[in-house]
Formats: structure tokens, C-alpha cells, sequence
């Protein structure tokens, strides 16, 4: 049965549309999903540098990349992809570490942690830890404050980041000064109304999100556990955060409850939804002016946070 996108902006719906054309994830092994085409920038943005380098991990050296903006403040963001843990990679990553850098005025470091099902849970949640450890130990060579590192990532990546905020404070450190979670995954077991309405047809599915879960978790205890469904944490003594959600995506309502449940806490949580928007608008900035919208709200708020 054919899917009505009545909620999404025609722009957005063209895009979409384009998304029909591909084959379902369903049908792929994660080596073929791998291999699919990522849309990149044409031109990137410019930034002062990119420098190339690794750094240790849990399962051996992990690269990044960092970024530094012709006028960086003092502030970090350790970067964590998306692509539901399986997919994914730097250079897919490397225009939106591009604006971020420049609209925030931070240095990024973008992360390529493990990706599952070669390391599941908890591996690419430990790679994020020690990228955030690696970041504010070596602050000074960096050139930033080291009370100045946020941590953020798009999808799987703001998941990642989220588990990084919680493992930091059930291990004593470091501290981490905000969190910037765009589409975030928070649950792995969802039953969100968000979930149900754009199940089909809007970019993510939820076969999708049952084909990445599959890969990423051992079960239904790994999908339990709150390093994995962060939602279901205690959320007390992490950081602020902004939480970005896209209207027609399935993940909206999940991610929205995680800074809910953080303001329970007492902590500053703020949430943009971008209407018409699907859950992959941010790799379309030149295209979606709501894209555009939502890396100048979330520069905002890191230059607010760090700077």
C-alpha cells in the first residue's frame, strides 16, 4: 500500500521519494549496506584545518578526524555518526563536523568507532567513552578547555553520545559540559506513537530500526540496558543538552522523552522539532532550509555552552 506524505514538506517529500527507489536494509547484509551511496557535499564547507590521526581504543587504534574553525572559541564536541551502528563512517560525517565546527566555533573530533555486527554492544559505547576520555586528557594539545567538551552525535551517534554522558558519570569522569543529540536513537524497544505513524514510507523505517537493533544487541537484555535504550537511565547529574527531532520521523517521540526526563531532573534540556522534516534532513543543508535552520540552532547552543 502505497504511503501518503501528507506531513512532509514537498522539498522534504522529493527527497524521500528518493529514498524509495533503494533497496530495504531488510534485504541487505550490513557489507551491502555498507557499499550503498552516501550523498556528500559537492563543495565542502571550508574550515582552517582537518587533520587525520588515531587514537587509542578498547579494541585497538580508532581514527578520527578534527576540525578547527577559523575562529574557534575554546570548546570541543567529540562527534559520533549515524547509521545504526552498522553503517556509517567519517566521510559520511564530514560536512556536518564541517558546519558544526564553523557555526559553533569548536573543534570537533569526529569519532569511527567500531561498527556492529562485528563489535556489538557495548564496544561502540566504550569506543565513545574513550574518545571523550582521549579528548579532555590531551585539552592542551587541542587547544581547548578541558571543562569545555560536549559531546554529540546524529541517529546511532546520539545515542552513542548519550551512553558516553552516562558511562562518564558512573565512572567518575571526565565531566562532560553539554550534549548535542540530533535524531537521537533512545530506545531500542519502542512504542512511541511517532514509531507507529511514520513506521513506512518516511526514510527510516521500523523494519530498518528492528535490522539495525538486530545487529547491534545480543537480545532483549542488551536492548534493556540503559547504556543502550538510553531513555530508560537514571538521567540524573548529566549534562544539558539540546535534543534536534525531525516531525516525520519514527524516532522523534523517543528522543523528546529523553529531554523530558532530563528536565524531570532539574536539568536543562531544550528540544527543536522541525516540521515537514524526515529523519535523515540534516545530510541535505543546501537543499532544506530547515537543515540549514537546525546546524544554526545547534551552533547556537554549543557557542552558548562552551563558549
Amino acid at each position: 500500500m502505497a504511503v501518503v506524505h501528507d506531513r512532509l514538506h514537498p522539498a522534504a517529500r522529493a527527497i524521500v521519494d528518493q529514498f524509495a527507489r533503494m533497496p530495504p536494509l531488510s534485504r541487505m547484509t550490513p557489507e551491502q549496506a555498507r557499499g550503498a551511496p552516501v550523498p556528500l557535499a559537492a563543495v565542502p564547507e571550508p574550515v582552517a584545518s582537518v587533520i587525520a590521526r588515531t587514537i587509542p581504543g578498547p579494541g585497538g587504534p580508532m581514527p578520527v578526524r578534527i576540525y578547527r574553525p577559523k575562529d574557534a572559541l575554546r570548546g570541543a564536541l567529540v562527534y559520533f555518526h549515524g547509521g545504526g551502528w552498522v553503517i556509517g563512517s567519517l566521510e559520511g560525517a564530514d560536512d556536518s563536523c564541517r558546519i558544526l565546527a564553523n557555526r559553533g566555533r569548536v573543534i570537533v573530533v569526529s569519532v569511527a568507532y567500531r561498527l556492529a555486527p562485528e563489535t556489538k554492544f557495548p564496544g561502540p559505547v566504550e569506543d565513545a567513552y574513550a574518545a571523550v576520555r582521549w579528548t579532555v586528557d590531551n585539552a592542551v594539545e587541542l587547544g581547548v578547555d578541558a571543562s569545555r567538551v560536549a559531546v554529540g552525535g546524529s541517529s546511532a551517534g546520539g545515542n552513542l553520545a548519550a551512553a558516553a554522558a552516562l558511562v562518564a558519570r558512573d565512572r567518575g569522569g571526565p565531566k562532560i559540559a553539554f550534549q548535542l543529540l540530533t535524531v537521537p536513537v533512545t530506545e531500542l524497544s519502542s512504542r512511541a506513537a511517532s514509531h507507529r505513524e511514520f513506521a513506512e514510507g518516511y526514510g527510516l523505517s521500523a523494519a530498518d530500526m528492528e535490522w539495525f537493533g538486530s545487529h547491534y544487541v545480543n537480545g532483549p537484555a542488551d536492548a534493556e540496558n540503559p547504556y543502550a535504550s538510553v531513555v530508560r537511565a537514571d538521567l540524573r547529574g548529566l549534562p544539558p543538552a539540546l535534543v534536534i527531532t525531525a516531525e516525520c520521523d519514527p524516532l522523534r517521540d523517543d528522543g523528546e522523552a529523553y529531554a523530558n526526563r532530563l528536565r524531570d531532573h532539574g536539568i536543562a534540556a531544550s528540544v527543536k522539532r522541525y516540521p515537514g522534516m524526515f529523519h535523515g534532513f540534516l545530510g541535505f543543508p543546501r537543499e532544506l532550509p530547515e537543515a540549514e535552520q537546525a546546524f544554526s540552532d545547534a551552533g547556537a547552543a554549543l557557542r552558548a555552552a562552551l563558549g
